[in-house]
């Protein structure tokens, strides 16, 4: 294995631990899956971490605070903490309030997961309505307490939706491992999270099953997401709509 201009031997790591590697590896690739479908997005105990896997039809929902590495370089770290935990607030609160099930959290990201008839539409409107909270509530808040802030860092995020079959697994090791969400949409919509061109990216998947009232604005004059040409995620194109509007929940 080669670290920069550093290299280690296999000699290097101990006995046991090679050993516990070899065998845990073995183990994993050797098991066969226990495979059943999920109705309710499960919990990581409900999944066997063995050799466990539930299948489900889900829509995938990711929100991700933009240029948090600058703001942890700009200010204190005890400021850039907060303000990555009040983002993280309010969109826990939002996704849960739209029945989204919140699976993951990764620095400045979260990730939930919504199934069901309306999943679509669900996921749509928890992210005008974070939208909605990011401009109305977040950044006025931040400028109130901080106002030197903007001067270093601007309050956006991405959120990105995708929907489709998805594989849940545990990873890890016992004592120490978390769901893990395996297939295209979860993929997709993490990407489509790091977009920076707008705030909201969904997949036409998603885009066309949506209730009419969360595609057109409230006062019916216009269309809430526009098309983007298409965008290349893993070597597969998909046709994705875009939006900067909110939604007050």
């Amino acid at each position: 294995m080669s670290v920069g201009l550093c290299t280690m031997s296999a000699e290097e790591v101990p006995v046991t631990v090679r050993d516990d590697v070899i065998a845990g590896v073995e183990d994993v690739l050797d098991a066969d899956w226990s495979v059943r479908k999920g109705t309710v997005i499960p919990e990581t105990d409900d999944v066997v971490l063995k050799n466990g896997a539930v299948r489900v039809d889900a829509t995938y929902f990711y929100a991700d605070l933009a240029d948090s590495s600058t703001l942890g370089h700009q200010v204190d770290a005890e400021i850039a903490g907060r303000v990555i935990r009040a983002y993280l607030n309010a969109a826990s609160r939002i996704l849960r309030n739209y029945g989204g099930a919140i699976r993951s959290f990764d620095g400045d990201r979260v990730m939930a997961i919504y199934i069901g008839k309306s999943k679509n539409t669900d996921a749509a409107r928890a992210a005008l309505a974070l939208n909605w909270a990011v401009d109305f509530v977040l950044a006025p808040a931040l400028k109130t307490k901080w106002p030197d802030l903007r001067d270093v860092w601007t309050t956006k995020h991405g959120v990105g939706i995708d929907t489709g079959e998805a594989l849940l697994v545990r990873g890890g090791v016992r004592d120490n491992n978390d769901l893990v969400s395996i297939g295209s949409a979860p993929n997709v919509a993490a990407k489509l999270s790091a977009l920076r061109c707008a705030d909201l990216h969904i997949t036409d998947r998603v885009h066309d099953r949506l209730a009419e009232s969360s595609k057109i604005s409230s006062d019916g004059s216009e269309s809430r997401w526009k098309t983007h040409d298409r965008i290349e995620v893993g070597g597969v194109n998909h046709r994705v709509y875009w939006s900067n509007y909110g939604w007050k929940p």
